[in-house]
């Protein structure tokens, strides 16, 4: 899939998450028409209608859905001011995975469609064949066998028809559905490291039994220097070298990459002292690696980390922890770095 078809699904993903709306074909195909035209009508009054942190509502979506074939009314006063002429152009739908998704959706509700007017035809048909049946005189018996008969055989046949097309519409049903669920993880998921990203980690769920739960917030120290020293490609090798570090050292737990060279971990079910020690040990691990380069067989070393570590307390939420630890961070950055600086009381 091309790097564009996968900034599509993340964006019909994230938009159908962000407005609480199941990933149904209907709401899917909303997304998708709304997501691919960011500079269209239809977006433009998407906007207007959730400016603020507000939500569409079920009805609005079928609303705007059905409008969009007659037009979206014209921008009023409240509408966003559109980009300039000179901006980057909206993305274009892509034509692999989002598109397949996008005809998938589309033969999956005419299918469906098809499936409703047969069912609705079958009986119809049925009521009709029972007319005629009992208009047969009771004393033709040959005759009203023959009728059942031939109701009985052109019955089998709509059954027929229709158990294939119902199963068609399951396997449609059930490939979107997974189609859905790739584009889902993929956009909850670092595509560097493979650790779940900032959105997934923000999500995390700590509404469970086995809490405490502490978050802490990592930053590799002076990583601009690898990049410029090395390149980017090395900085890259580094970060994943790190990533799989952390998740090794802190197996259990969730680790995720936070973006650039920042890394998150929520770790619940053990106290504030094992949290610091568990970290720690990561921490050192990381400073301890060396990384030889293939092209030129230069040694790397000397590759730091500092760290933040807060424990969350009763209702607060993860965003709360990482502002928190992210203080704690920049606090071992003014230490002098490569350390780690824990909460106490």
């Amino acid at each position: 899939m091309t790097p564009a078809g996968n900034g599509l699904v993340r964006a019909i993903l994230t938009f159908l998450e962000d407005q609480r709306l199941e990933p149904t074909p209907v709401n899917y195909t909303f997304a998708y028409r709304v997501m691919s035209d960011p500079a269209g009508a239809l977006a433009r009054e998407v906007a207007r209608r959730t400016d603020g942190g507000f939500r569409l509502s079920s009805g609005e979506v079928e609303m705007l859905g059905n409008a969009i074939e007659a037009g979206i009314r014209s921008p009023g006063p409240a509408d966003p001011v559109p980009p300039p002429s000179g901006s980057a152009p909206a993305a274009a739908p892509d034509a692999e995975r989002a598109a397949e998704t996008q005809r998938q959706v589309a033969g999956f509700e005419s299918m469906v469609s098809a499936i409703h007017n047969e069912t609705r035809d079958f009986g119809r048909d049925l009521a009709a064949s029972a007319d005629a049946l009992s208009a047969v005189p009771g004393t033709d018996v040959v005759s009203a066998i023959a009728e059942l008969a031939r109701i009985t055989a052109s019955m089998r046949a709509r059954v027929d028809i229709a158990e294939t097309r119902l199963a068609q519409a399951t396997r449609e049903a059930s490939a979107l559905r997974q189609e859905l669920a790739v584009a889902h993880e993929d956009a909850r998921r670092d595509p560097l490291t493979e650790l779940p990203n900032r959105r997934a980690f923000e999500s995390a769920s700590t509404d469970r039994d086995d809490g405490p739960f502490h978050v802490a917030l990592c930053d590799v120290d002076h990583f601009k220097s690898v990049n410029d020293q090395y390149g980017h490609p090395v900085g890259d090798r580094v970060l994943k070298a790190i990533a799989a570090t952390l998740d090794r050292e802190c197996a259990g737990h969730l680790v995720a990459r936070y973006g650039g060279e920042e890394f998150a971990l929520l770790i619940g079910g053990v106290d504030r002292a094992t949290a610091f020690d568990m970290l720690e040990r990561a921490r050192r691990a990381v400073g301890a690696r060396r990384y030889r380069l293939r092209e030129t067989d230069t040694v790397i070393e000397g590759v730091t980390m500092s760290a933040g570590l807060v424990t969350l307390r009763p209702g607060e939420t993860i965003v709360d922890g990482v502002g928190r630890a992210d203080q704690l961070l920049y606090a071992a950055k003014r230490g002098g770095r490569d350390q780690m600086v824990g909460e106490t009381g």
